[in-house]
């Protein structure tokens, strides 16, 4: 990965800083009900404001398509964000315009204001030039702490670096230096568990890890697509038909690049998909005609845990079974617990991220003991894929030299 500037190249006493975060925070019935993304980016602020920065406080809230939407105005999560840094934060009901202009103009140093949802203009979407002006306009340095909105190249994750001097913030900076880790600069040998429900929704994803891990382990609904392509019956199991030749290239393509691909051996199946459902274990390969896999099996489990032991660096993005419902959440969090266990012990560095894999981890209680977990989503599986991220490589490309406003 190329070189990015950080925090630690800036000096920011008495300047204004235009800090892209993401407070795009889950809310229900007014409520915020997970601060997550609000706690991941305190250290930032704080080193800021206590380096006598203007902090100034960009992000996004759902999806307002360009119009003024009450109900996602980010006037409940800056109340939130003053409550976590225990320092005055003040909100202005706009990010660009008179109000938005002079509330910066009488910020002191070590100040802390968040401005309005920056997705109630139309020009943030669309990266609008002059918008992005107006933005930077504001500021004299631009600091991106938004990795999981970097996949987008919207006006304050991409066009403002064009701007103004740019920098990562330490939620960024963590990112960045986590996941050069896992693939790009790994200690080997490296492994990846990679599961969900379809091989298609994945397909680039495993295209672009295939030549960078030793061992790839395909678990959840999508194993099943590569047992029934090779001629197993998987009984009534969710599974794509019409994906069977993509699973035996997949296989043929990573025994070439020196890639072993693990699936499970035993599986965990029921008549019904419901919590509490009546269910039993078997071998792959004798699974009844009227059941479906819903989790990978004990054997699977001990398998998958002592290949763990082999390695050094492992990627994870999905869930082993239907995890929402027990008990078939049962080998997601064995498997949790063990690689917690090796990463806990220094010998295993644990890269995990995606949004059905970070609530596994939570409901099995290691989100924490993780070398990284990666709340990004979108950002963290289109990297994953391979593909380049507009707020990454604005960072790090020529438009590091800004254009004069």
């Amino acid at each position: 990965m190329p070189a990015f500037r950080t925090l630690d190249d800036l000096s920011p006493l008495g300047k204004r800083v235009l800090l892209r975060a993401d407070l795009n925070v889950p809310v229900r019935d007014g409520a915020i009900t997970d601060t997550t993304r609000i706690d991941r980016v305190i250290p930032t602020i704080c080193e800021l404001a206590g380096k006598g920065a203007r902090v100034i406080v960009l992000s996004h809230f759902d999806r307002p398509k360009g119009r003024v939407v009450p109900s996602m105005s980010l006037a409940p999560v800056a109340e939130m964000l003053e409550a976590k840094v225990q320092h005055p934060v003040r909100f202005v009901h706009d990010c660009i315009g008179p109000e938005a202009e002079q509330a910066v103009a009488s910020m002191k140093d070590g100040d802390v204001l968040v401005l309005e949802n920056t997705r109630f203009h139309g020009g943030e979407e669309a990266n609008d030039a002059e918008f992005t002006k107006m933005l930077a306009g504001l500021g004299d340095f631009y600091v991106n702490d938004a990795f999981s909105a970097a996949h987008r190249a919207h006006a304050s994750t991409e066009g403002l670096a064009r701007f103004l001097p740019s920098f990562a913030g330490r939620l960024m900076e963590a990112e960045l230096n986590a996941l050069s880790a896992a693939l790009e600069k790994p200690d080997r040998p490296v492994g990846a568990i990679v599961g969900g429900a379809k091989i298609s929704t994945k397909l680039d994803l495993i295209g672009n890890i295939l030549g960078k891990v030793d061992t790839l382990f395909i678990v959840g609904a999508m194993a099943n697509t590569f047992l029934a392509a090779e001629g197993i019956a998987v009984g009534k199991s969710l599974q794509e038909a019409d994906m069977h030749e993509t699973a035996r290239r997949i296989v043929v393509e990573a025994r070439e690049k020196g890639c072993e691909i693990v699936l499970p051996v035993d599986a965990v199946v029921a008549r019904e998909f419901k919590a509490g459902a009546p269910s039993e274990v078997c071998l792959i390969g004798e699974v009844p005609a009227d059941t479906m896999i819903l989790d990978a099996g004990p054997r699977t489990v001990e398998l998958i845990i002592e290949r763990l032991g082999q390695l050094r660096t492992l990627v994870w993005n999905g869930p082993l079974g239907a995890f929402e419902i027990e008990p078939f959440d049962t080998a997601t969090v064995e498997v949790a617990r063990g690689a917690a266990a090796l990463t806990e012990q220094g010998k295993l560095k644990t890269i995990a991220g995606g949004g059905d894999t970070v609530s596994a981890l939570r409901h099995a209680g290691v989100a924490d003991k993780m070398s990284y977990v990666s709340t990004a989503g979108g950002a963290f599986l289109e990297w994953l894929e391979g593909k380049l991220l507009p707020g990454i490589s604005v960072l790090t490309d020529a438009a590091q030299h800004a254009a004069p406003l």
